[in-house]
């Protein structure tokens, strides 16, 4: 099963989004971050999303955020920001703002607040989306999160999106932790990109036709990951390169991930800056931060040179 050629495809980073003393996003410091990602293999960048804690800043600083990535010569090819709000104007303005400075897709929570809603109304949010922006460029990933959201896309819904949209939406990142919710998307709709939320379900994801992952562990194993990637495409043995990313992210998994992730970058860098949180989310200190370094440094890994 081959994908289409314009699909995002491959290991994209989470991107966490690092704030200053006052909590205002960090754009030097999260330029320096993206371009490590992008050095040690990364082929994309999802900023803003969840791990970017994207819904904690406001539309102004999000988009903020895109275009200092840019004027840092952050390839706009490169990056698939979260463009997804409770706010269908605001997620007209960071979808259109994206198509327009050339980001290869876009990741869009679904409309979160009302708990419940129905097709219809998701469809209609995603078709005035679509509609308003107009611009055959639009690359639609849906974010399937059921867990954070309590929003999830049922497979009638991505049909019926498909079938009506078939340049716009096309594809899914499905951070739910069910492989069979993965697979059937990616089996029943041979042209839709399923990445993995999950590192530990990317290679079975891979096997049944899936197009590789968006993962909070990419920022501090991006090396790692894509040597998956590309063994499995190469058809080599990575028996022991997926039992080292399992065991990372198992210790990760145990602590809250933006807080932890930024504390493996802050330790690797030198630079506690990166431990700062915007709230309600806080910094690990005391014996959560101990537990983790404690984790991390039992499976052996090694983060690449800054």
């Amino acid at each position: 099963m081959t994908l289409p050629a314009d699909r995002f495809t491959g290991v994209l980073a989470a991107a966490i989004t690092p704030v200053d003393k006052n909590l205002i996003p960090n754009e030097a410091l999260m330029a320096d971050h993206c371009k490590w990602l992008l050095k040690n293999g990364m082929d994309g960048l999802a900023i803003l999303g969840t791990t970017g804690e994207a819904n904690s800043f406001s539309l102004k600083e999000r988009i903020r955020i895109i275009e200092g990535l840019i004027e840092a010569g952050i390839p706009a090819g490169k990056m698939m920001p979260g463009t997804g709000s409770c706010t269908l104007t605001d997620a007209v303005v960071l979808t259109d703002l994206c198509v327009k400075i050339g980001t290869r897709g876009v990741l869009m929570l679904p409309p979160f607040y009302y708990k419940k809603p129905s097709d219809d109304g998701l469809f209609s949010f995603f078709s005035e989306v679509i509609q308003r922006v107009g611009n055959d460029a639009l690359k639609i990933y849906l974010y399937h999160f059921p867990q954070q959201s309590a929003t999830p896309f049922s497979m009638n819904l991505i049909e019926r999106m498909i079938k009506e949209y078939p340049n716009s939406i096309v594809g899914m990142k499905d951070s739910s932790g069910d492989l069979d919710n993965m697979v059937t998307a990616a089996k029943n709709f041979p042209e839709f990109c399923v990445l993995s939320g999950a590192d530990d379900l990317i290679l079975p994801l891979l096997k049944q036709g899936g197009g590789g992952c968006i993962t909070a562990c990419a920022n501090i194993m991006p090396r790692l990951l894509k040597e998956m990637y590309e063994g499995f495409k190469a058809g080599t043995d990575i028996t022991e390169v997926n039992k080292m990313i399992t065991a990372v992210r198992t210790a990760m998994a145990k602590l809250p991930a933006p807080p932890g992730q930024k504390a493996v970058i802050a330790r690797h860098t030198g630079n506690d800056d990166w431990r700062t949180m915007r709230p309600p989310l806080m910094k690990l200190e005391g014996d959560a931060l101990a537990q983790l370094y404690a984790e991390l440094d039992a499976t052996g890994y090694k983060l690449p040179q800054v």
